[in-house]
């Protein structure tokens, strides 16, 4: 039997982007993009943290990172700073304005969830994520 899982996770991860990007300009949001959502997603959680621990947390490579984080920096979401204990590491953190976005982005998530698990019941929900988390760890075994 053929596995698909991988190329199912891919297409997912296709398709829904292009729904959450429908979202953001359905709601008139056009103050971050889906790939800087997650980004805002992790400094939301940790605020001022190094690169390399966005890095990690986001799944991206530094050098696309790096690249996104100058865009957004541009436009205000983001700051770089040296921290006080190490100041060789420069940590990014989330301006006020960026803040501010933290509630339209948990409501645009709210909706792309209910797309995702229409027809799901709670138990389902539950099992696919942590499905879905050994997955991740299993993957991120090889990194």
């Amino acid at each position: 039997m053929e596995r698909q899982g991988g190329f199912l996770i891919t297409r997912i991860k296709q398709v829904g982007g292009r729904v959450f990007e429908r979202i953001l300009a359905q709601r008139n949001i056009d103050a971050f993009n889906g790939p800087q959502g997650r980004i805002l997603y992790v400094l939301w959680q940790h605020d001022g943290i190094p690169i390399s621990e966005l890095s990690r947390e986001t799944g991206s490579a530094v050098t696309t990172l790096t690249s996104m984080l100058d865009r957004m920096e541009a436009s205000g979401l983001v700051r770089r700073d040296r921290g006080d204990k190490d100041r060789r590491k420069i940590l990014i953190f989330l301006t006020e304005e960026a803040k501010e976005l933290e509630q339209e982005y948990h409501a645009v998530t709210e909706q792309i969830s209910n797309i995702y698990y229409k027809g799901f019941s709670e138990e389902e929900i539950t099992q696919f994520e942590n499905y879905l988390l050994r997955v991740l760890e299993n993957v991120e075994e090889r990194i």
